[in-house]
């Protein structure tokens, strides 16, 4: 007999069975046995449910509401949906700021989120986690330099900050064709201070610019910089910039087609460049000024001084498992601080810049500019007829509405 058989069994033979008595209940026992081939306890337990389908939840009750569930999810979009154990080490960083845009928080819910371990925050935002995507490889190769600069595949010599990663991202909507914006990267290895420019074209002497601006905002100096094989980075203007100075700013390079040679700073691909700004084309020449004027101000400061990073320690192999470990969740201000390589005037400018930023102010300026780019490349979009840009819904965090 079937499932259907059974339920009209339990809904005809559940009435009678509990106006019995127990010779009855015996016999109807015996009965539904026979003609099921159940156990006598399973049929017991059947007749006494009370036939509708009820979900219960096992276990203890749950001991986060959703008052403490408001100020998790909207901390973790506003901080670019880190991963829980970067959470954790968030939630101190913010709350402060959090209750002064937001309100105060009772102590109890304070102490909530403090004590939420990393593996509840994974179950409460597992619902509302984005989905990735990969965008187009579009590095070409320059050979006329690769025999002055050597190949580099570690740094295990780095003893503090100033060893550089470069790489670039290209905005080209899956085409690599025309004229389109470029996001520069550059990544210390040791902190995980990043900073991001926009260039038009990969046109080199814009990319130098772009690092010397970068390198005169910096709290520390360059010791060597390293980059892949593309032909932005393999150039005369940029070896003669690092390499005609008092002190030698040592260049390297990955080799060919090895993308974890450079693993520090494609990481940060996804997070500083790709999560911001989607896989849109930006082929406007505008928009490099807006780009760069927002990873200049905003997002670099958000990035660098409020949302922590976990640095390899070391890799051991057990067996056939690989195992890495991890240092705690650091911001790269923070690791910046514990440097001794950094002079105390390094320190000094970080310490004001921390003390006059708002994250959540961060992030209000950030969704402007935001759309005020998305906007223009909109209007492009249909100008040019094509579909309406993707940017946003592909790789961007979402708005947060205010709890």
């Amino acid at each position: 007999m079937g499932y259907g058989s059974w339920q009209e069994y339990l809904r005809t033979q559940r009435p009678r069975y509990r106006r019995s008595g127990r010779v009855a209940k015996k016999r109807i026992l015996e009965e539904g046995c026979a003609l099921f081939g159940v156990h006598r306890k399973s049929l017991i337990r059947a007749f006494g449910r009370s036939g509708r389908s009820r979900k219960v939840r096992r276990g203890p009750k749950p001991r986060y509401g959703e008052a403490v569930l408001v100020p998790l999810k909207a901390i973790w979009l506003m901080a670019n949906q880190p991963c829980s154990k970067r959470l954790k080490v968030v939630l101190v960083l913010w709350l402060p700021h959090y209750e002064g845009h937001y309100g105060a928080l009772s102590p109890e819910v304070q102490a909530g989120l403090l004590r939420m371990s990393p593996s509840t925050m994974d179950r409460l935002l597992r619902p509302i986690r984005a989905r990735r995507r990969k965008g187009l490889y579009a590095t070409g190769v320059a050979r006329h330099l690769e025999g002055q600069i050597p190949i580099r595949t570690s740094f295990q010599e780095a003893d503090g900050p100033g060893y550089i990663e470069a790489d670039t991202v290209a905005h080209n909507g899956g085409s690599a064709s025309g004229s389109f914006v470029w996001s520069l990267t550059l990544t210390d290895i040791l902190s995980g201070w990043t900073e991001n420019a926009a260039v038009w074209s990969k046109n080199s002497r814009e990319i130098v610019e772009r690092i010397r601006r970068i390198e005169e905002g910096l709290a520390f100096e360059i010791v060597s910089f390293d980059s892949d094989n593309g032909r932005e980075f393999l150039n005369h203007v940029l070896f003669r910039y690092l390499r005609n100075r008092a002190v030698p700013v040592e260049f390297t390079r990955s080799r060919p087609y090895h993308k974890n040679d450079n693993a520090h700073v494609e990481q940060k691909q996804w997070t500083h460049v790709r999560q911001l700004l989607g896989y849109e084309r930006f082929d406007d020449r505008r928009l490099v000024a807006l780009i760069d004027d927002l990873y200049r101000k905003e997002w670099r400061a958000l990035q660098n001084f409020f949302l922590p990073t976990m640095r390899l320690i070391s890799k051991t192999r057990e067996g056939g498992h690989l195992r890495r470990h991890h240092d705690s969740p650091r911001t790269p201000y923070q690791r910046l601080l514990d440097s001794p390589k950094v002079s105390r005037e390094g320190k000094e400018q970080l310490r004001r810049e921390f003390e006059s930023l708002d994250p959540f102010e961060l992030r209000k300026a950030i969704e402007e500019k935001l759309r005020v780019i998305f906007r223009l490349v909109r209007r492009r979009s249909k100008r040019s007829g094509k579909d309406r840009p993707r940017g946003r819904q592909q790789g961007c965090p979402a708005r947060v509405d205010t709890p």
